[in-house]
């Protein structure tokens, strides 16, 4: 039996049989991953632009949109325990679900209406993260328990990965949809798009600038009309017409939750039903039941109030933060003491990893916050013919138009139908990076029909589109990185999911590094005074794009392996829930962001990257140092 389950493990996972893959799978997984496309496209649509509409819109600093940001993010994850706790209380996982997503799709409303104040918006942002709560803990619950079945139990981290590689394809179409809407809308009211513009009409209408002249070369230089000769009517309807742009990409995002609720709706019944599954059986024993007793409860509260007040201490922390990060603490205290016996060698395993995936977020969410601000304030706004190819979406999906078409030409065992496919996408292709290239477009299809236009020696880009490549690199490396897993496998030496855990994080720190070379010699952002960096002082976007692909593979390493743990480890009564203690953990990492915000106007920028590697080089080290316990946890 071993020996067949060794095969059939080996037979998923080979790159060159993905459509078996999914085939062994339970049609279940597609259903999950579909359902769970909407939740990605608004959260990498927040991701994208989220701190860059506060500042836009409210004039934020970067120190206070973070603080928010990190509080949304915080939330998003936190919240997920009160949805465990909900699921796994009532068995009704699927109905908490379908909750989730009609949650999430009021809030997105809210966001998209343009004119809110600062108040609104922040309930705006507390209601998808309560819906986010309900939704994403308890779908990945619901994909561990279907891969319970032991017919399925060996394709476990697999199925994770598959997962996680599936609800990342809307996610790459998300920043492209947010600043596609930002840019059009601008172009319709007679602008163009500059980053560095909402921070400058905002000094000016605090009259806080101090150099005027920079406000007027940028002013001319977006105004599609004309020179400008009334700065202030310019800086309150650029401002007006910035934001309201990115209402409609939050409008967007409405739209994507409404799909994966139709997705949902339809096709739900291939989930398991947990409910259904608990009534089947003749007794249901005490011990199967989440029980709140009086002294876990109070040791909880304890715990809280301890690590608030110790925190408070620290001036850039404080009460609130002391409190958020202090849930934690008294999640992990809470559980431990209700676990009993023969659960508490599980739950400890699981409390360890915790605490580790904190420091692994803490940084690597820093690339919709601190690697945001960079991209924006320090990469080259202008780019050359070929760099722009990766950076607007119809010639991003040429460039990966032209390499499926070559893959299905030239890989082994591909049927003749897929040839001739693949050889009819990577002409159709080629016809459009020549286009873009150097305008080839004999029959004026490009122009005429499809309203494309040509690439020239200087190409605007917008930092937001950075967003993009992270799920893309996801779903581009997740077969290639399953591959090498089912060599080693073959080869008796793939690592433990743990050990993976812990690779991860080493790889993550190289992520950091690069983008620590690209920041020598760059000014720190309290030299500028509020004024945008020179020309001369950016850098290559590819320094960014490289961190995030070597971030990419240290995400796959981690987070789809993490799901895949807890699911494997958690007791059969704490599934819903400890699936909220990881997004808990994710959490507590996001409410850390705000170390990078408060960090970027006061030390220099190499050392800020420094301060993540550093973070991620010591949970790599307790990660190996406990790793024993950690399998053996995984492994009874």
């Amino acid at each position: 039996m071993a020996a067949t389950d060794q095969h059939t493990r080996n037979e998923l996972i080979t790159t060159n049989k993905i459509t078996t893959m999914l085939k062994n799978h339970p049609k279940g997984l597609l259903v999950a991953f579909f359902s769970n496309m909407g939740e990605r496209f608004g959260f990498y649509t927040m991701m994208a632009i989220l701190v860059l509409f506060l500042q836009a819109k409210f004039g934020l600093s970067a120190e206070k949109a973070g603080g928010i940001y990190s509080w949304f993010y915080f939330s998003i994850y936190a919240l997920a325990l009160i949805g465990g706790i909900l699921a796994d209380s009532t068995k009704k996982y699927k109905l908490v679900i379908l909750a989730g997503i009609v949650i999430m799709f009021a809030g997105y409303i809210v966001m998209a209406v343009p004119g809110m104040t600062l108040t609104i918006t922040i309930i705006g942002l507390f209601t998808i993260a309560l819906g986010n709560g309900l939704f994403k803990g308890n779908l990945q619950a619901v994909v561990g328990q279907m891969y319970d079945d032991p017919k399925y139990s060996k394709l476990r981290d697999t199925a994770f990965m598959i997962f996680y590689m599936g609800i990342n394809v809307g996610a790459f179409f998300a920043p492209f949809a947010a600043t596609g809407m930002r840019n059009w809308w601008l172009k319709v009211n007679g602008f163009a798009h500059d980053g560095s513009l909402p921070s400058l009409c905002h000094q000016f209408n605090n009259g806080t600038l101090t150099d005027t002249a920079v406000l007027q070369q940028l002013a001319d230089k977006v105004s599609l009309s004309g020179p400008v000769t009334d700065l202030s009517a310019f800086a309150n309807n650029y401002l007006e017409v910035f934001s309201k742009g990115y209402n409609y990409a939050f409008g967007v995002a409405a739209i994507a939750m409404v799909i994966s609720l139709i997705v949902y709706v339809v096709f739900n019944k291939f989930l398991p039903n947990k409910e259904k599954a608990t009534e089947t059986k003749t007794s249901v024993s005490s011990s199967q039941q989440i029980e709140f007793k009086p002294v876990p409860l109070i040791a909880a509260l304890v715990a809280m109030g301890i690590t608030a007040y110790g925190l408070h201490f620290i001036k850039q922390i404080g009460w609130t933060n002391g409190f958020a990060i202090g849930l934690f603490a008294a999640f992990i205290t809470w559980i431990t003491l209700s676990a009993g016996k023969e659960e508490k060698g599980r739950i400890t395993a699981l409390v360890l990893v915790f605490i580790v995936a904190i420091f692994f977020w803490m940084s690597f969410h820093q690339n919709g916050l601190t690697l945001t601000l960079f991209a924006r304030d320090y990469t080259d706004k202008q780019v050359g013919i070929f760099t722009n190819m990766f950076f607007t979406l119809p010639s991003m999906l040429a460039v990966i138009g032209a390499i499926a078409g070559i893959f299905l030409l030239f890989y082994k065992n591909m049927k003749k139908n897929a040839r001739i496919t693949g050889g009819i996408l990577f002409l159709i292709s080629l016809w459009l990076i020549m286009f873009f290239s150097y305008g080839f477009d004999p029959a004026g299809i490009m122009s005429k029909l499809l309203g494309l236009t040509r690439f020239t020696s200087q190409n605007s880009i917008s930092p937001e589109v950075f967003q993009s490549f992270n799920p893309l690199f996801i779903v581009a490396l997740t077969f290639p990185v399953m591959g090498v897993f089912a060599w080693l496998n073959k080869k008796s030496i793939e690592p433990s999911t743990p050990k993976k855990i812990g690779i991860g994080l080493i790889i993550a720190s190289f992520g950091f590094l690069i983008v620590l070379v690209g920041s020598i010699g760059a000014p720190s952002p309290a030299s500028l005074n509020g004024l945008p960096v020179a020309d001369t002082d950016r850098v290559s976007p590819y320094w960014l794009v490289s961190s995030y692909l070597i971030l990419t593979v240290a995400e796959l390493f981690l987070s789809p392996m993490g799901l895949s743990f807890v699911s494997k480890v958690a007791p059969s009564r704490f599934q819903g829930l400890m699936q909220g203690g990881w997004l808990l953990a994710t959490a507590t990492g996001n409410k850390l962001l705000f170390v990078g915000t408060i960090l970027w106007d006061k030390i220099n920028l190499s050392l800020l990257w420094l301060v993540f590697i550093v973070c991620l080089i010591l949970s790599a080290t307790f990660i190996f140092s406990i790793l024993k316990r950690l399998e053996k946890a995984a492994s009874s």
